[in-house]
């Protein structure tokens, strides 16, 4: 067994990797294995099987969007739904003393 208090940094980031390389590893050899016998067994009652691969990457964030509340009396493309920080514009014209309920649509 190896002693880690012993270890350097450099050799305890090394442990690491390799250890963290090493399970990566192990998962999709796993992940193999078991569609191979998902496949075998289907085979074996004269079902084919699609495995369908599932891309965490590729999800979308679901919802519905926000309405926009409020529009830019010049330029109608700035808008702001009211949510998060306040927009360049929108406080720009408050600071100069407009009332943020002129421009609520």
């Amino acid at each position: 067994m190896t002693d880690y208090e012993k270890m350097n940094v450099n050799e305890l980031q090394s442990l690491i990797g390799n250890a963290e390389k090493a399970l990566r590893n192990l998962q999709v050899n796993q992940r193999k294995d078991v569609i191979n016998q998902i496949k075998e067994l289907a085979a074996s009652i004269n079902v084919t099987a699609e495995i369908i691969e599932n891309d965490k990457k590729s999800s979308v964030r679901k919802g519905t969007p926000v309405p926009v509340k409020y529009r830019h009396p010049d330029d109608s493309s700035k808008t702001w739904t009211g949510r998060g920080v306040m927009p360049t514009w929108l406080k720009t014209l408050v600071d100069a003393g407009r009332d943020r309920s002129e421009f609520k649509i």
